[in-house]
């Protein structure tokens, strides 16, 4: 019995048989691996959720690339104005499924695509004038004076579901520098380039 008191191992002020703590001991890896497994499992389906919705709505921006801008300044034309029934790249205005609209092309490049929230119609700019330059407003077409007067002036937000190339406005416009206000947007569209190209500071 002396031997046996002196391998008991005392916990808490109680006595505990040897065989009884070797029970506990094998016991505790085991209930350690299920608590262990049981939460490395939920942190990995924690890790799969957030990974799933990550995913998800990384692959909802990159497919639709769309860009809002809020409260943007819109006036309206027709062909019956000074520029006649062609836009500024030689084409027909459009009123179609995508409508024509002018700009300053060095704020709103040429060929860039969008969407007006409120109205859910589609533009694109294939057109400048000469009160734009400067500014951010877009001058949407309209197919008869009646529907100009109606829009008049408002600020809507827009979705860019596609920018324009600055490339190609430099390309139709350079042609005409010798004005005064087309220069004004090659300046601005040369500065753009500079900015965002570094070397060609050099």
């Amino acid at each position: 019995m002396a031997t046996l008191h002196a391998r008991e191992i005392r916990r808490g002020g109680n006595y505990r048989l040897p065989w009884r703590d070797s029970i506990d001991i094998q016991a505790a890896p085991a209930q350690m691996s299920k608590v262990l497994i049981f939460t490395l499992s939920m942190v990995l389906v924690g890790l799969m959720a957030g990974c799933a919705t990550h995913n998800k709505s990384g692959l909802a921006a990159v497919r639709t690339g769309i860009r809002r801008i809020e409260n943007v300044r819109t006036t309206a034309y027709t062909h019956t104005e000074a520029g006649g029934r062609h836009n500024a790249i030689g084409t027909r205005l459009s009123s179609r499924d995508v409508i024509s609209a002018a700009a300053d092309w060095s704020r709103f490049p040429l060929g860039t695509k969008f969407r007006i929230v409120d109205t859910n119609e589609v533009f694109q700019i294939d057109d400048y004038g000469g009160a734009l330059i400067g500014t951010n407003t877009i001058d949407l077409y309209k197919t008869n004076r009646l529907a100009m007067r109606r829009w008049g002036v408002r600020r809507v937000d827009i979705d860019i579901l596609e920018w324009g190339s600055d490339e190609r406005s430099l390309y139709v416009l350079a042609p005409r520098a010798r004005n005064r206000l087309v220069r004004r947007m090659i300046l601005a569209l040369q500065d753009k380039a500079r900015a965002h190209s570094p070397l060609l500071n050099f």
